[in-house]
């Protein structure tokens, strides 16, 4: 095997076997890419438009619940006695304070944990689940109990979407 090798100089004795590579010199990382945003990027008022339309949408949810179950079975969920009786505005206004939360637990998630989403979803469906459950144990009336927790099923129902849906749109690539 032949090599070419450079005429003998007096600093030979120091050569060694990587002398006749040629380097070049390390790349410089582009500095203007460094103040970028990295990955995934929340538009928080898409976000929380969307939680805002989330908590009208529950309110409605609530109300239309109480009325239908009053009506159609001739139960008052939440002893509910009319459609201005003050636990029904409760009720409704306590939906509309859920939708926030979730909005809210949501950014949250978005900003600072992997899978979010998945999440969210465990969070708001458990908080549905202990929100069923919970007019079961008040030891009401049972027709009265079991409407109740149907009312909150179908408004936990409509903010998981809804606060899912809105939080998977609120999130894009960075720019």
């Amino acid at each position: 095997m032949t090599t070419m090798t450079t005429p003998h100089t007096p600093y030979d004795a120091y050569r060694t076997a990587d002398d006749d590579t040629l380097r070049l010199p390390l790349q410089t990382p582009d500095r203007r890419l460094e103040r970028r945003p990295a990955g995934q990027v929340v538009d928080a008022t898409r976000l929380w438009t969307g939680g805002l339309a989330t908590a009208a949408v529950a309110a409605l949810v609530a109300l239309v619940g109480t009325l239908v179950v009053r009506v159609l079975f001739e139960v008052a969920p939440l002893g509910a006695r009319g459609f201005d009786s003050a636990h029904t505005g409760m009720l409704c206004l306590l939906a509309a304070v859920a939708a926030l939360a979730a909005t809210g637990i949501a950014h949250l998630l978005l900003v600072s944990t992997p899978a979010p989403l998945a999440y969210l979803g465990w969070i708001i469906g458990l908080s549905t689940a202990a929100a069923v459950v919970l007019p079961l144990l008040a030891g009401t009336a049972w027709p009265a109990a079991v409407a109740t927790a149907v009312v909150h099923l179908v408004i936990g129902l409509a903010i998981g979407s809804l606060v899912v849906g809105a939080a998977a749109a609120a999130v894009g690539p960075a720019r």
